[in-house]
């Protein structure tokens, strides 16, 4: 398996492909729900691979002064159990630490906030969640607090 940051036109078709699969396909969401105004030419790409083929991915965008935003964290249900989630989520805030972020914030799916909080995120009651497709909880991960 393999985690790359996907810089290129193919690597970040195989991003597509992995959402339209997960995302689109699974749960009936549109193409035009799935794909909105973040996606685009500031918008950062992590790819799992299992040799050549797709698997997993996530994507991240400047959000705030200061903060990025981690979005889109999909996994194939086939891969599903294997910590590739957790995986382009690291590779993801490697990234965004190394492009100077302090903080990292995130609109969790319901149900899906323990995923988030066994990496460091927590639930910020004060900030409302941005989704809509889905109902989410507001979570952050602070990254000058971790490397302390």
């Amino acid at each position: 398996m393999q985690i790359i940051r996907a810089i290129e036109e193919y690597q970040r078709a195989g991003a597509y492909y992995v959402r339209i699969q997960a995302m689109a396909k699974e749960y009936h969401i549109t193409l035009r729900q799935e794909f909105d105004e973040i996606d685009g030419p500031n918008c950062h790409y992590i790819l799992a691979l299992d040799d050549d083929f797709p698997v997993a991915t996530c994507h991240w965008f400047e959000a705030e002064p200061g903060a990025a935003e981690i979005g889109r964290v999909v996994v194939l249900p086939e891969y599903r159990g294997k910590h590739l989630g957790e995986q382009v989520m690291r590779e993801a805030e490697k990234w965004i630490k190394e492009a100077g972020n302090r903080k990292i914030i995130l609109s969790s799916r319901i149900g899906f906030e323990g995923f988030y909080e066994k990496l460091g995120y927590r639930y910020n009651p004060e900030r409302q969640a941005h989704h809509h497709t889905f109902r989410c909880t507001y979570m952050e991960k602070d990254l000058e607090a971790e490397s302390t």
